[in-house]
């Protein structure tokens, strides 16, 4: 008889943890829902409930850099960021300049990664209608190159001033206007071009090709392959991408330029950032709910095959190590290890 009430109690404290367990309530913050890290985060919002994890209330469009220091000052407990963010905060630069190198070190020490993903690859484009001729033709016109303030602007500036040696405001005018208002300034002719992070199929470029044809650029080869280039693909928050043009796929309408029939650009890599101090459990949870579901996630959009999702070898491809001043979580690392992938050591805690 005791034999059987104590397996009785066993299972009763099982499924009172499961119990609590499924009771969890996160949040998270994302960018906007139609992107590729507003589908991340409401995927795993969607499998964390079907695993019985947790509850995530999701809150999409949000301005990243802000999502993470409200995730460092546990104001959220998950988000998502490309890597250049926390770079930013561990040195107290750009949006965290207010913070100071102390305290933005601080923050960006109490963070950690689940997993991540390619956030897009920043390409050049116009309609056929300007009569734009590619990257050397960017002086003197304006360029839509993303929101006023952020990652992807600064990004976008960046791939310009390789290609051409061009500064926006002293060469090109730059013109930035808030994702909500993207295919509306794109449609509307105010810019000659876009540089701005684009997926395969393109969602802005989905919409926009409906009022004319356009033509999207490859990154030159030769630009792509040099010092400088290389040198920016290895720094935080940016990765490399180099596929068959058959591979870039885009909706009929747009034509795709390439010396060689090969796409290449530099691409914007981040991921899914929690606290260190989320509970090693949960952490482990949730990723291992992300990998055991990648069909899922793939599904979303067309675009979420080609994100990089579920790769963890390559630190091209993913952003991790290196000046990026973040880790994996240890529950991460678990999940991942037990899933049967080989984690980069220097991404481990």
């Amino acid at each position: 008889m005791s034999g059987m009430m104590r397996i009785t109690g066993i299972a009763l404290s099982c499924a009172f943890a499961m119990q609590a367990n499924a009771q969890m309530n996160l949040s998270a913050e994302t960018a906007n829902a139609g992107g590729v890290p507003g589908n991340t985060v409401l995927a795993l919002g969607e499998v964390a409930s079907a695993a019985g994890i947790a509850d995530i209330q999701v809150a999409t469009g949000q301005t990243l850099t802000n999502s993470l220091q409200n995730t460092a000052e546990g104001k959220t407990d998950i988000t998502a960021a490309p890597f250049l963010l926390p770079f930013l905060m561990s040195k107290g630069l750009g949006p965290y300049a207010k913070l100071g190198e102390e305290t933005g070190k601080e923050y960006a020490d109490r963070l950690a990664v689940l997993y991540t993903y390619r956030l897009g690859v920043f390409g050049l484009y116009a309609y056929d209608s300007k009569n734009f001729g590619g990257y050397g033709d960017i002086a003197g016109k304006t360029i839509y190159n993303g929101p006023p303030r952020g990652a992807a602007l600064t990004n976008a500036r960046g791939v310009v001033k390789i290609a051409t040696g061009l500064d926006d405001g002293d060469g090109y005018t730059g013109l930035q206007v808030n994702w909500d208002q993207a295919v509306k300034t794109i449609t509307d002719g105010s810019a000659d071009a876009m540089v701005l992070p684009v997926s395969f199929p393109d969602g802005r470029i989905t919409q926009s090709v409906a009022s004319g044809n356009m033509t999207l650029w490859s990154y030159p080869k030769e630009i792509y392959e040099s010092e400088a280039a290389a040198k920016y693909m290895k720094a935080p928050g940016s990765g490399t991408f180099d596929v068959p043009v058959s591979d870039a796929v885009m909706p009929e309408g747009v034509t795709i330029i390439s010396e060689d029939g090969r796409f290449r650009g530099i691409a914007t890599v981040g991921g899914e950032i929690v606290r260190k101090e989320m509970d090693g459990e949960l952490a482990y949870s949730l990723t291992k709910a992300f990998l055991d579901n990648l069909e899922l996630y793939r599904s979303k959009t067309p675009f979420m095959r080609t994100v990089g999702l579920g790769e963890i070898a390559d630190l091209g491809t993913t952003g991790m190590c290196g000046a990026m001043p973040l880790k994996y979580h240890p529950g991460a690392v678990r999940a991942w290890e037990e899933a049967g992938y080989s984690v980069p050591d220097c991404a481990k805690p």
